[in-house]
């Protein structure tokens, strides 16, 4: 015998979808853009003011916080986790539980084309140029130019993709 689950996904009203989005089960949106076409996975968390551009593929067991864009055509694979905050604490100088006033959202931007590989780390505060590749397991510490192929923690250069 099997039971139904009354609830697999977790959609707000204030969540826009493009047409033809394909949402798997035991996701959490809110607040955010979805473009046409793209597909959220299983397990993905995305928050409130992210825009996630048209034709993307969002892998599961992702993180994408407040304060990230990602463009048109963009690969994020299984469990990549993007930070907003260069300095998190719990708690205030006092010792009162912070709210939302009492940190800052530093954006990340992850340009067209661009494809983040598996367990990739990405900081506050960068970009992903265009058709950039993050390796595996990278931790983006920096911004990565267009066209180059990072890896490491921190991610580093190995090479440049060449342009058509």
């Amino acid at each position: 015998m099997t039971t139904e689950v009354p609830w697999t996904k977790q959609i707000t009203p204030d969540v826009k979808l493009g047409q033809g989005v394909k949402i798997y089960d035991f996701v959490n949106l809110y607040g955010c853009e979805i473009g046409d076409n793209t597909q959220i996975g299983t397990f993905v968390e995305i928050q409130k003011g992210v825009k996630i551009g048209k034709n993307c593929k969002i892998q599961s067991h992702t993180f994408i916080c407040e304060g990230v864009t990602i463009e048109d055509y963009v690969f994020i694979s299984h469990n990549v986790t993007f930070i907003n905050d260069r300095l998190p604490r719990a708690t205030t100088a006092d010792g009162k539980l912070q709210r939302e006033s009492d940190w800052m959202c530093e954006p990340t931007t992850v340009r067209r084309g661009a494809s983040i590989g598996s367990s990739a780390t990405l900081l506050c505060g960068i970009t992903a140029g265009e058709n950039a590749i993050v390796g595996a397991g990278s931790v983006v510490t920096k911004d990565v130019p267009a066209n180059a192929i990072v890896v490491g923690n921190p991610a580093r250069i190995i090479r440049k993709i060449a342009e058509k």
